[in-house]
């Protein structure tokens, strides 16, 4: 038995197969990090930090004679969201109910996919830097009109060529920005969604959490998502009527290229 304690929950086989089924479909389309920068990973739940490759000074050695350094590493974050869901909906899908209430986990996944991609964008005070706030590029407005995003996106990529970032490049756009793209066909009919593609070279994807955008290269080696443990869901307790669960997840991520990025404000 290993943490997420699963062997302790009144919970069936079949049951655990629906609900890991459930949640891999929920998480996938709004976890847009992971789709845009380099992944590593899982390496486990022990894993418990990402090597930097660097070392740090200590102030003084145990004896004379000898020298020493820190090597500096970058520890994962655990993120976990909690839940209850009926166990008479777990005791109906036993039974072969194809529709049980689900949306306490649906709930779930969506806001830790929200903070991930929160952390990874903007980063997580205390825990680790996100793209954005280390990118030494002033962002560049969006604008309120739909119709005036090709402007800003072609402005960041000209931008990421001039300091020498190669593409193709990838478009993160916030709920809001992105719907607005989805829905907006350019003056004659043509979409502004494949317009925005063609001046990537690369693709566009849905970020909740994401303020505005962001326009990053897709060259590889300069953003690295590592997986400690991968979204897994556990249990925690139960009485008569519910079962308690989480999702959880631990990760680290690092930015060994600031440049390689830039902002596109809402």
């Amino acid at each position: 038995m290993n943490h997420l304690l699963r062997g302790l929950a009144p919970i069936s086989d079949a049951a655990w197969t629906a609900l890991d089924d459930e949640a891999r479909e929920r998480l996938s389309p709004p976890l847009a990090a992971r789709k845009l920068v380099d992944f590593s990973g899982p390496h486990g739940w022990e894993h418990s930090a990402t090597n930097l490759g660097r070392t740090a000074p200590l102030g003084e050695a145990p004896c004379t004679g000898v020298s020493g350094l820190r090597r500096r590493v970058l520890p994962l974050v655990e993120v976990r969201a909690e839940f209850e869901l009926a166990l008479s909906e777990l005791r109906d899908a036993d039974r072969g109910a194809s529709d049980p209430d689900l949306a306490p986990l649906d709930k779930a996944a969506h806001q830790i996919a929200v903070a991930e991609n929160i952390a990874v964008f903007h980063g997580w005070p205390g825990a680790l830097a996100g793209i954005s706030e280390v990118s030494p590029h002033e962002p560049i407005p969006l604008g309120p009109v739909p119709d005036e995003y090709p402007r800003p996106v072609a402005a960041a990529v000209q931008r990421l060529l001039q300091h020498g970032v190669s593409g193709s490049y990838a478009l993160a756009l916030g709920g809001e920005q992105y719907t607005r793209v989805v829905e907006t066909a350019e003056h004659g009919g043509y979409p502004l969604l494949e317009h925005l593609r063609k001046i990537l070279e690369g693709p566009i994807v849905w970020a909740p959490g994401v303020r505005g955008a962001i326009v990053l290269s897709l060259r590889g080696g300069d953003f690295l998502f590592e997986s400690g443990q991968d979204l897994s869901l556990g249990y925690t307790s139960h009485d008569a009527d519910v079962v308690r669960m989480y999702l959880e997840e631990s990760f680290s991520f690092h930015v060994a290229t600031p440049e390689a990025a830039v902002t596109l404000s809402a």
